[in-house]
């Protein structure tokens, strides 16, 4: 799977769990461990944790794709996901502000993404 396409199916099932300010920066140019990062945010530490299980058990069931590792789970305020091409960063508000990740990398081109729905993405096809 191309990293872009990734990237977007991640951000729609960030956006089935109501994830706040989903950012796609590109780092290709920039960065040789990774194409992209995504990067969202949950109002509480209980919503990222729910981002977070709505990307792994979504990519999990219609690609097959499982993400490399997984840290920050426990505590739920930064929860990173490796999916190699694409390095998924789920925050709360505070954590976010405070860690400035689009600041940091601020010379890669980045775009806030208009996330479709899951269902749409993950190729369901009602015949119509």
């Amino acid at each position: 799977m191309q990293s872009d396409t990734l990237a977007e199916l991640i951000a729609a099932q960030a956006a089935d769990r109501k994830a706040i300010d989903v950012v796609e920066l590109d780092l290709r140019s920039v960065l040789a461990y990774t194409d992209y990062f995504v990067v969202c945010s949950g109002n509480t530490e209980r919503q990222t944790k729910a981002i977070h299980d709505a990307i792994l058990l979504g990519l999990k069931r219609n690609y097959s794709l499982l993400p490399q590792r997984v840290e920050g789970l426990a505590r739920g305020r930064w929860i990173l996901m490796d999916y190699l091409d694409v390095v998924v960063h789920i925050f709360t508000p505070d954590t976010r502000d405070f860690y400035r990740l689009e600041q940091l990398w601020g010379e890669a081109p980045a775009r806030t993404l208009q996330a479709v729905p899951a269902v749409e993405m993950a190729g369901t096809d009602d015949g119509a």
